[in-house]
């Protein structure tokens, strides 16, 4: 097997999402509210404990009653709204505004860091030849993200779960992330976080490689093992 395509996960795989108390504080400067610094630290330390920031945990505590949607969130913009800030909403902040402020926030470009290898490892694939995707279960655009962190040039195709309907691990989505590329499922690696969502390419026959969910300082290094992977392939 020769990798001639590599698809990555968005969240916690090339990017990661800044902290609760930086969200947090974010929006309250925009909207212009006003706490106090106890009442701050107890809000970011309710949103934290729920799990509330998209893209801030892989296991957030989610109430009864947004199961449901919960485990359909990924399938349509809507549907992500609904479950993001239903679960927000659970802290019960000074202002109802402020749980669809906070939504809109985590879906700029300030609100999220590349990991340091992310450029490297892009770029190195991108002199070797191999085609890349990035191939996401959300529900908004992160096109804008990657612009604006330049990294949009060494991706050839987005697959994004809300504009097809339809959520890893089907493997209809890297199916269509596959076609996007031009690459068989043999000569495909699939990058990402969460062994069960990524982990459905494995079930078209793509090689799978699994890295950490953690903040971007506390992961410097787990993407170069792709590059290997490809070298490997190509002997």
């Amino acid at each position: 097997m020769a990798i001639k395509g590599v698809l990555f996960d968005f969240s916690g795989t090339l990017l990661r999402t800044e902290t609760t108390a930086s969200w947090l504080r974010a929006v309250l400067d925009e909207t212009g509210t006003q706490l106090t610094e106890d009442e701050f630290l107890r809000y970011a330390a309710e949103l934290d404990h729920v799990g509330a920031l998209p893209g801030g945990t892989p296991a957030p505590r989610v109430p009864d009653h947004l199961r449901d949607i919960w485990a359909v969130r990924d399938e349509s913009a809507e549907k992500h709204r609904a479950a993001y800030t239903g679960l927000s909403a659970v802290v019960d902040l000074p202002s109802p505004e402020l749980h669809d402020a906070l939504y809109d926030r985590h879906k700029t470009p300030p609100a999220w860091s590349p990991y340091p290898d992310t450029a490297p490892v892009l770029r190195g694939l991108r002199e070797r030849g191999v085609r890349v995707g990035v191939l996401s279960n959300i529900g908004w655009d992160l096109r804008p993200v990657f612009r604006d962190h330049g990294l949009d040039p060494f991706v050839d195709t987005y697959v994004l779960s809300y504009e097809h309907g339809i959520q890893k691990p089907d493997p209809r989505l890297f199916a269509i992330a596959l076609e996007h590329l031009g690459v068989a499922p043999e000569d495909a690696l699939m990058v990402g976080d969460d062994r069960r969502a990524d982990g459905g390419a494995a079930q078209l026959g793509c090689a799978v490689h699994f890295v950490d969910h953690l903040p971007a300082h506390e992961r410097p290094g787990q993407l170069l093992p792709v590059l290997d992977l490809v070298d490997g392939s190509a002997r």
